[in-house]
Parts: C-alpha cells; sequence; structure tokens
C-alpha cells in the first residue's frame, strides 16, 4: 500500500530536519506547499521524495534539500525584495515569496514562465512579479536587491547581478562547469567588497544567456 501524498510530506518535512534545516518558516512553508502541483503527471507519485525531478524545457524542479538550503543560506526576511534567476516551474519561487515582501523573478523559457505565472495565481501568491528575459543580466530597473537566488549554475559569478545587490545584501548561486563538481557559494556585499563563501557540492542545469520562446 503506497503512502498518501499528506503523509510523504510528513515524512519529507521530517528527513529535512534530520538533514539540518532548522529555519521554521522555511519547514512551514514547504508543508504547505503542493509540490506534486508543480510536476508533470505522471511523476507526482515522487513530488515528496527529496530528488530533483525533470519538468518541461529541459530543465528540473530541484531537490527539496537544495531548496531550503539555499533558502536558508540567503537568511530571508518579511521585508526584503528578492531577485531570482530562473523561475523553473515555479516552486522555489513560491518558498521565496512566502517569506519575502516582494520576489522578481526571470525565466528564459517562456513555456515555463506561463505556467509558473498560472501556479502563482493558482496558489493566491500575489508578490511575485514576473520577467521572461536573460537572467545573467539580472533586473537592473527593480534594483538593488537585498537577496538574490540563482537556480542554475554559472561558470564564473554574474558580474551584472553582484552590481544588483544591496550593500548587506547576499546572493546565493551555484558555480563550476557542466560535468564537473558546483558548488553552491554565499556572496555577501560589504561595501564595494564581495566575500565568498564555499557552502555544499551540488548538480544544476547551466546557466544561460538569451530567451527561449517555445520547449
Amino acid at each position: 500500500m503506497t503512502l498518501a501524498l499528506s503523509d510523504k510530506k510528513a515524512r519529507l518535512i521530517s528527513e529535512l530536519r534530520d538533514e539540518g534545516i532548522k529555519d521554521e518558516g522555511i519547514l512551514s512553508a514547504l508543508a504547505a506547499i503542493p509540490r506534486e502541483e508543480f510536476i508533470p503527471k505522471v511523476l507526482r507519485s515522487q513530488a515528496y521524495e527529496n530528488a530533483a525531478l525533470p519538468i518541461n524545457s529541459g530543465q528540473t524542479i530541484s531537490q527539496p534539500f537544495v531548496v531550503a538550503f539555499m533558502t536558508e543560506a540567503l537568511g530571508i526576511s518579511k521585508n526584503h525584495k528578492i531577485l531570482e534567476v530562473g523561475t523553473g516551474s515555479g516552486y522555489q519561487s513560491v518558498v521565496l515569496a512566502k517569506l519575502c515582501r516582494r520576489l522578481f523573478t526571470i525565466e528564459r523559457h517562456l513555456p515555463l514562465l506561463n505556467g509558473a505565472a498560472q501556479m502563482f495565481k493558482k496558489l493566491n501568491i500575489f508578490n511575485v512579479t514576473t520577467l521572461f528575459g536573460n537572467g545573467m543580466k539580472g533586473w537592473p530597473e527593480q534594483a538593488p536587491f537585498d537577496r538574490i537566488m540563482v537556480t542554475a549554475a554559472s561558470e564564473e559569478i554574474p558580474d551584472l547581478l553582484l552590481q544588483q545587490l544591496k550593500v548587506g545584501g547576499i546572493m546565493v548561486i551555484p558555480i563550476g562547469p557542466q560535468g564537473k563538481t558546483q558548488h553552491i557559494i554565499r556572496i555577501t556585499r560589504r561595501g564595494d567588497e564581495f566575500v565568498e563563501e564555499n557552502l555544499m557540492p551540488v548538480k544544476f542545469v547551466p546557466l544561460l544567456p538569451g530567451i527561449v520562446h517555445e520547449s
């Protein structure tokens, strides 16, 4: 007999606690969000496994632990204005939106962005503004940001994103080439200085320039 989704979700939240996620706000957000809504129907039985899953346009929805870990690394508060580069399914976006004042999210795949926007509406998430565009350029018209999260791996830290951080702001981004070890890096802006911390090895899809109208 298979476990109900609610039981699987409770087991996942317990597993995330055991793996070191301490922020109860993040755990509560994950418990409240129906992850099964963000993945293809054929994979919904796997929605609360602690694993990355494929979505449309050759992209993935990140492993729940990585979602929680990156969110916790940002140190979000309710008054923060956040930029997310890589909307994807919209799952990470909803987690961020539940924790901050305002989220601005950019996606280069139009089908993914449209699907995510529909999910925001369905879940009554109204503090998110979306942009179909090249995330590597950030969103200068809305800068500066208190926090920036990048959900795809860049071989180098994009300078344009660094310049859109407020002084005292934090960016979390996977860095490293495809096919080799990548690491989640946390960058804190202190005046004109950017302090880097290497947090955890990961595997992400690449951060790419340009836009894609069709999957």
